[in-house]
């Protein structure tokens, strides 16, 4: 990876993380109402906008939709293994209750016959205590027979509380087994469902030169529509202190950026007024301020009205605070770069970069 692919993926990772697949789908990214043009009429100008940010922001978003779909893969995986767990836990459960109402019946039936034993012991006790003569011995044996009987109905009594809570205690476990492998199968359908998402997101996301290329396709279009109702005051922008229309404010951005990582440093004048159009072609001698073509002036200047700097869709490339030249290495780096960018160069003039090279 150079450097400047390391700085694109960088300065683009803070948006990505929360915009990817809603910017592969084509939903418009937070930055770009930033720079929207304000005018409602300039549709062409929100999809050029749009276009190359989805397109800069291509490889970041691209590695963004990798890490997300590894990372549900890892949780298809995970929930996979807890459907398993729970499963088996269910399993174990269900045993462990089948055998609790065994013995909780069990020891429900003991109690209530050891209840009936008490019952007829003290019957038997109250009989011997009523013969005549009264016999000693049957009295004692009575007695100690309702003790004992007593006694086992304690036992019988405690086993049975014991025996009834484990079975409260299973069937809550089947509960719980229950409810986790619920939880657990419908999240391994969801994170499927949510991966299958992904994949064909990233399948279908075009390449950066494909939407630079679309983009490039809207560029008169895009003059056309913002011309008539640009205002300055809030259709521009500053991009390191130059001031350009906000369409092309993200992407004249990343190429400062991205030549800057390179080693190349690019700068320049973007908007300016009418009246400034006006004073330039009397400076550069234009036969005519109005009329004349911009090829008969010393240096060519568009007539006022036409030139794509007042509508700040234009910059003329400067480097190291001089105007670049074709044998600069700016204009070489622009030359191979600047279309990534949405920008194309004017033939005649090595130093001005717009979207349409007009």
């Amino acid at each position: 990876m150079t450097t400047r692919q390391r700085t694109r993926r960088q300065s683009a990772a803070a948006i990505i993380a929360l915009t990817a697949v809603a910017s592969a789908l084509g939903t418009p990214a937070p930055t770009q109402a930033a720079t929207a043009p304000s005018t409602k009429a300039a549709t062409a100008a929100v999809s050029w906008s749009g276009l190359m940010y989805r397109s800069l922001t291509r490889e970041a978003t691209a590695a963004a939709m990798r890490t997300t779909y590894a990372g549900q893969k890892a949780a298809i995986s995970t929930w996979t293994a807890e459907a398993a767990a729970a499963t088996k836990a269910g399993t174990a459960a269900q045993s462990t209750l089948t055998a609790a109402v065994t013995a909780e019946t069990n020891a429900r039936l003991r109690h209530a016959a050891a209840r009936k034993a008490l019952v007829a012991a003290k019957t038997n006790l109250s009989t011997a205590g009523k013969l005549k003569p009264r016999s000693a011995t049957a009295v004692t044996k009575a007695t100690n027979a309702v003790t004992a009987a007593t006694k086992t109905v304690t036992t019988r009594k405690l086993q049975y509380q014991r025996y009834a809570a484990a079975l409260t205690l299973a069937r809550a476990e089947v509960k719980t087994a229950a409810a986790r492998l619920t939880k657990a199968t419908a999240a391994v359908s969801f994170t499927t469902a949510a991966a299958a998402k992904t994949r064909a997101a990233y399948v279908a996301l075009p390449a950066a030169a494909a939407l630079a290329t679309q983009a490039g396709t809207l560029s008169r279009d895009v003059v056309a529509q913002i011309r008539p109702a640009f205002k300055a005051a809030t259709d521009t922008t500053q991009v390191y202190s130059v001031t350009v229309n906000k369409t092309v404010a993200f992407a004249f951005k990343r190429m400062v950026d991205d030549a800057q990582a390179d080693g190349v440093q690019i700068s320049g004048g973007g908007f300016r007024t009418t009246q400034r159009q006006i004073e330039l072609r009397t400076i550069n001698g234009c036969p005519d301020v109005w009329t004349a073509p911009a090829s008969s002036c010393r240096v060519p200047t568009a007539i006022p009205g036409r030139s794509l700097h007042e509508i700040g869709l234009a910059v003329d490339i400067s480097s190291a605070g001089r105007t670049i030249s074709s044998k600069t290495p700016a204009f070489k780096w622009l030359t191979v770069h600047a279309k990534e960018y949405g920008f194309v160069n004017l033939p005649a003039e090595a130093w001005h970069w717009s979207i349409t090279g007009g």
